[in-house]
């Protein structure tokens, strides 16, 4: 039996697949692909606490020093949170709790942010928003 060239054309495009495992597969590089950037951005995000001089830092910020020293560790540890569990298959149910604290990180940017404008606001609403999409998409119900 002889497959077509149409047939050819879905076997590639994984046509062959129930359409919740095309789904399912889907959503996994969408959400590797939210966590890397995530990752990249609180990883930077919490080094630059510790590398931009104290006066510089606090000059326009309402927070003192030492919170912004505590959010720059909980964004570093947070930031490899999303990413090496996932990778290295050790205790994978960390993922979603690292999302769920940087969620409640940027919940107090946008706070922070918001009597700035709109404009001010609108990358840390993203960012939270896009942290609790993975939180809530990574975390799998004890069995």
């Amino acid at each position: 039996m002889a497959i077509t060239a149409s047939e050819r054309h879905h076997i590639a495009l994984g046509a062959t697949q129930p359409a919740s495992a095309q789904q399912s597969k889907g959503m996994h590089v969408l959400l590797w692909v939210i966590q890397g950037l995530l990752a990249a951005l609180f990883v930077f995000a919490g080094a630059m606490k510790f590398i931009m001089p104290a006066e510089e830092m606090t000059k326009n910020s309402p927070l003192p020093l030492g919170f912004l020293y505590f959010i720059g560790v909980a964004e570093l540890l947070g930031g490899l949170g999303l990413v090496l569990p996932g990778l290295f298959h050790i205790r994978e149910r960390l993922t979603p709790l690292a999302a769920a604290g940087l969620t409640v990180i940027m919940v107090g940017a946008v706070c922070v942010s918001a009597p700035l404008g709109l404009s001010a606001a609108l990358i840390p609403l993203v960012v939270g928003l896009l942290s609790a999409f993975v939180a809530y998409r990574r975390w799998k119900p004890a069995a």
